[in-house]
């Protein structure tokens, strides 16, 4: 991935999450509590939840790059969490979580190259 697709990405997801309606955000803490409790014995899958939920309550995404927990993710936890991400873009009622969950994919998609 270059850095310009990495950038867009990145501003993709910051858009996101300034999308999100107050019922998204609500929903979107939801799911992202359910990942941390689903990954607590992963410990860069809580990090990533965590992350994502604090930009989420932030309503911005200006943490700096060596903040992201999603560089740490094995092979595995990324495999994991583009299947979940994906469930939820595609099942998901509420459109702004599932432009969110979007973006997430591009973030991790990001990741893996």
């Amino acid at each position: 991935m270059t850095v310009n697709a990495t950038e867009h990405h990145s501003k993709y997801l910051a858009k996101a999450v300034a999308a999100l309606t107050p019922e998204g955000r609500k929903r979107v803490d939801e799911l992202l509590d359910e990942l941390a409790i689903a990954g607590r014995s992963r410990e860069w899958v809580v990090r990533f939840a965590m992350a994502r939920e604090a930009e989420v309550e932030a309503g911005r995404t200006d943490t700096s790059q060596a903040d992201e927990p999603g560089e740490r993710l094995s092979e595995e936890e990324l495999e994991g969490l583009t299947a979940g991400f994906m469930t939820i873009r595609d099942q998901e009622r509420l459109d702004d979580v599932n432009d969110w969950a979007n973006a997430v994919l591009a973030l991790l998609a990001d990741e893996r190259e």
